[in-house]
């Protein structure tokens, strides 16, 4: 009996413990879709105001931009990493980082390769 209450104590705690990467990933997932259907608005509102502001030249707007970069189509999942509010998402056409906001996952950097040792770099960031 006392084993059992052990491994269920344990197990209630590695549980409380979990990061939750279905949040950061399903972001990057309609930030995607949102681009492949087109919709370079709907796109813009989950990017970080940082990064929104930033990726349009001047006198340009931040659809106008998105669709200037030409993002590769993002495809299926590989992998998702989270650390604390900072989250990396790794799909088989492309790389995003995210942040946590107080109103949820937003991205930070898309369209980002990997440089060996050097940090990624990316087509779309802050």
């Amino acid at each position: 009996m006392r084993i059992t209450l052990v491994v269920l104590a344990l197990a209630l705690a590695a549980a409380g413990c979990a990061v939750d990467t279905s949040a950061p990933a399903r972001a990057a997932a309609d930030f995607h879709a949102a681009l492949a259907a087109h919709r370079e608005d709907a796109a813009c509102a989950l990017l970080a105001r940082k990064t929104a502001d930033k990726l349009p030249d001047p006198g340009q707007g931040c659809a106008d931009a998105l669709r200037e970069v030409r993002l590769g189509a993002g495809g299926g999942l590989v992998s998702v990493s989270v650390w604390g509010d900072e989250a990396q998402v790794r799909l088989t056409g492309d790389t995003l980082f995210l942040h946590r906001f107080s109103d949820g996952w937003r991205v930070t950097a898309a369209g980002c390769q990997p440089m060996g040792d050097l940090p990624y770099e990316c087509d779309v960031e802050d």
